[in-house]
Parts: structure tokens; sequence; C-alpha cells
């Protein structure tokens, strides 16, 4: 099980310096990949009466494509994007940024893709919220032959594209596209289409009804369920390194590929600090 960290977007803050540090000590600690969380643009709750969600318009997130083009150059470890919100995307664009970052960083891109939450994110990039999982599937089937085809003809319910190509394509050709899953459809995407995906629930009884469910669509895809990886997350908070450790071998027990340790959110003050953590939290889900 490969053990990476989750960017801690809202807390890590500009500082272009504190960025280079917090990757290449990740990378030194023996970390095998860093996962960003995307988010364009913030709802303003002065606006939106009511807001709910977890992050509004003064949380701070990095551009996850910007942000890999830059780490590819000061660290060789691997750039997931956990998840980039594709159908608020234009999918042409997203295939270009994708490969220049593959390209940049020889091969080390993981694209992580799902269908987020944020409505008003949706209206603010001129994509429709309503029909967003019914694109998805069409945009990464685009993606991959964008990736892997010098000309693509395509004409799609959603997408259209007329004798046009990358130029570079990428390295891996297809990049590997990873699914956020919460729910059955999402599921079933993840194991009709994806080559790994994220599950938001722990091991236990919901985790085993969703693993059913993307393997038994992987299998009526004529696609080997086992090939399909799978990454989990586990959250420092009370309990540290112990219940980490705990949590790391209920993963790996569920067969988990990947694990991303997350230290956003829970108080940490510094870079300094964050990496403090990472330094037990990696000794506790090793063992």
């Amino acid at each position: 099980m490969k053990i990476g960290v989750v960017f801690p977007q809202t807390e890590i803050g500009p500082d272009v310096d504190a960025v280079r540090r917090y990757a290449q000590q990740v990378e030194a600690l023996g970390f095998t990949h860093v996962l960003a969380y995307d988010h364009v643009v913030g709802a303003d709750p002065a606006r939106h009466r009511g807001w709910a969600g977890p992050y509004d318009v003064s949380t701070t997130f990095h551009e996850p494509f910007v942000l890999f083009g830059y780490l590819a150059a000061v660290t060789p470890i691997e750039l997931v994007t956990g998840i980039i919100i594709l159908p608020q995307r234009q999918t042409a664009l997203v295939a270009k940024q994708a490969a220049e970052v593959d390209v940049l960083s020889r091969g080390r891109l993981r694209l992580g893709v799902g269908l987020g939450w944020n409505a008003v994110e949706y209206e603010a990039l001129g994509k429709s919220f309503s029909d967003r999982g019914k694109r998805l599937g069409e945009q990464v089937e685009l993606l991959r032959r964008l990736w892997t085809e010098r000309a693509v003809d395509f004409d799609g319910t959603y997408e259209t594209v007329t004798g046009a190509g990358l130029a570079p394509l990428p390295v891996r050709r297809p990049i590997p596209v990873w699914f956020g899953a919460a729910s059955p459809p999402a599921y079933r995407r993840a194991g009709r289409l994806a080559d790994g995906w994220f599950p938001q629930v722990p091991p236990g009884h919901g985790l085993e009804e969703a693993r059913a469910i993307v393997d038994g669509a992987a299998r009526d895809a004529g696609r080997d369920p086992g090939a399909l990886g799978m990454e989990g997350r586990v959250t420092w908070g009370d309990g540290g390194a112990r219940k980490l450790a705990v949590q790391a071998a209920r993963w790996r027990d569920a067969g988990a590929t990947h694990l991303s340790v997350n230290t956003m959110g829970a108080g940490l003050t510094s870079v300094d600090h964050h990496l403090e953590v990472l330094e037990s939290a990696i000794e506790a889900v090793r063992r």
C-alpha cells in the first residue's frame, strides 16, 4: 500500500517557499504522492444565505494543475488530483493541462476526477450542475482519446471535437484516471470506466457494499475488478499516531492499494507543524 499526503490546501497559504518545502519534505519522509483537492472559486456566505458548504470565498485553494506544474520541478513525488471537478471544466482544456503536467513531471500524474457539490462554482464556470453525472463518462472517454491519438474526431451527446489533437501528448498514454465515488451511480461509473477509485466511506460494511457495486460494474463491462486501484484516506486528530495505525491497517486489510494522510483541519498552525505530524504519521501507517 502506497502512502501519500493530502496537500493542506486550506492552511498552507500563498507562501511559495512553504509550498516547496512542504512537498520536498514529505518526499524526504518517504511519502509516495501528494494529493490535492480542487475548488476554483468559493461562495460568499453574505450572498448565499444559509450557506452550509465546508469551504467559502475566504478559503485558500491552489489551482491543482498550476500547482503540479511547479511541484514537478522541485520534487519527484507522484502528483494526484483528488479530485478535479471535471464537469465544471472544459474537457479539451483539462486534457491539455493534464498532458502538460504529465510531460513536465515525466509521467507522474494520476488524474482523480469527480462531480463536486458546489452549484455556485458550476454557475461561475458556465457549466450545468444538473446533468454533471451524465456528462462525466463522456468526458473521460474523450480525455483518453485526446491523450492517445494524434487527431480526434468525436461527436458525443455533450462533446464535439473535429479533427483536432494535443501536442505534446502525455508520457503515459492514457494518463490514469481515478474516480471519486460516494453513491451507487458513482460506484457503477467507477467500475465501468476508472483505473482506480477514492471511496468516501471508511472500511466496514459501507465500503464492502460500495466495492461490490464497483466490482460488479467492472465485470459487467468486461473488466477485471482486481486491476482497479483503491485509495483510502485517514485524518490526523484525537488519538494521534496510534489511531492512524489502526485506520491504516483497516484500509490495508480492505485491499487498498493507496492511502493518503490528511492533516487539514487538525488545528495545526504552520507548515512546520504539519510536517512534524506527518513524520509521526508515516511511521504509524507503515506498521
